[in-house]
């Protein structure tokens, strides 16, 4: 059973005939007749009662009928649901953003993208690195923001390459420095984001390969605390440049971190081979067409 064929029973029905359905339908006479008998040997049952040119319904043919008009209609609405998704005159943007630096980067994206598509419902979830990328696997989101990695399963849209900075009391030792590495800093504690975060696997790979074990004082997911603690002189601190930048203030120093592979390069990213729904194209091609990415 196809609904091609329900059509055209629905149309001898409102039509009165065969002949009449035939224009409607654009089909030969024949072929309706065709269609109508391969539903009846189909469904077991006749469905019409044909009396000289006239057609009456069976009780088979009632019930077909009653139930043809809900599967067409539906079909409709299918369709025109589909349409309004295509035109983006609904469906919904899942998507998912780390605390660190979504504001500075996606906050006016936001506003751009709700005047373009105010009929989009955006669904925003808000995790460290790691979680999201948990969500992304799941298939919870489409679309997440998310430091780049050698990962096939993933594929990316750079959005922003920044180095990272070290974040140190204004009165530091060296705080005079031009550069910083690990060794330089190896002596000192170090204040990291809370698990979870993936901007902590980029400093602590970098320990790694020089060999060295930083003691850890203390965790935290708000940059300002994060601030704050070095002011308090707890210890140092890294941010990626464009967020330390917003947040310097005379009781803090800023010195770039010469350490290879710790840009913090965040991208938008979705399933590798995933089919994404319009609403998160159209968020990929406005990121493109506002040049979102610098280095």
């Amino acid at each position: 059973m196809n609904l091609r064929t329900l059509r055209v029973f629905v149309e001898v029905v409102r039509q009165g005939g065969f002949t009449q359905a035939a224009e409607v339908v654009s089909l030969t006479q024949s072929s309706v007749s065709k269609a109508v008998k391969a539903l009846e040997v189909e469904l077991g049952v006749p469905l019409l009662n044909r009396i000289g040119h006239k057609t009456e319904l069976t009780a088979a043919g009632e019930i077909t009928y009653r139930r043809a008009l809900v599967l067409l209609t539906e079909k409709n609405h299918l369709l025109a649901e589909i349409e309004a998704l295509r035109d983006l005159k609904g469906g919904t943007l899942r998507i998912g953003l780390p605390p660190v630096g979504c504001g500075d980067l996606f906050a006016k994206m936001f506003t751009e993208y709700r005047s373009r598509y105010p009929q989009v419902d955006i669904e925003l979830i808000e995790h460290g690195g790691n979680r999201l990328r948990e969500c992304l696997d799941a298939g919870a989101i489409d679309i997440a923001a998310l430091l780049v990695s050698h990962d096939e399963a993933i594929a990316y849209q750079d959005v922003r390459n920044e180095p990272l900075v070290v974040v140190l009391q204004a009165d530091h030792p060296l705080s005079q420095c031009h550069l910083l590495d690990f060794k330089d800093l190896q002596a000192e504690p170090f204040i990291l984001f809370e698990e979870g975060f993936t901007l902590n696997q980029l400093i602590l790979a970098a320990c790694e390969r020089r060999h060295i074990s930083p003691r850890i004082t203390a965790r935290s997911g708000q940059i300002d605390f994060i601030v704050d603690l070095v002011t308090a002189g707890l210890g140092v601190a890294f941010l990626p440049r464009m967020l330390a930048n917003k947040h310097k203030h005379s009781g803090i120093s800023l010195v770039p971190l010469n350490e290879p592979q710790t840009d913090w390069r965040i991208a938008l990213a979705w399933r590798a081979g995933a089919q994404l729904p319009p609403a998160a194209i159209a968020w990929l091609e406005l990121a493109k067409t506002l040049a979102l990415f610098k280095e």
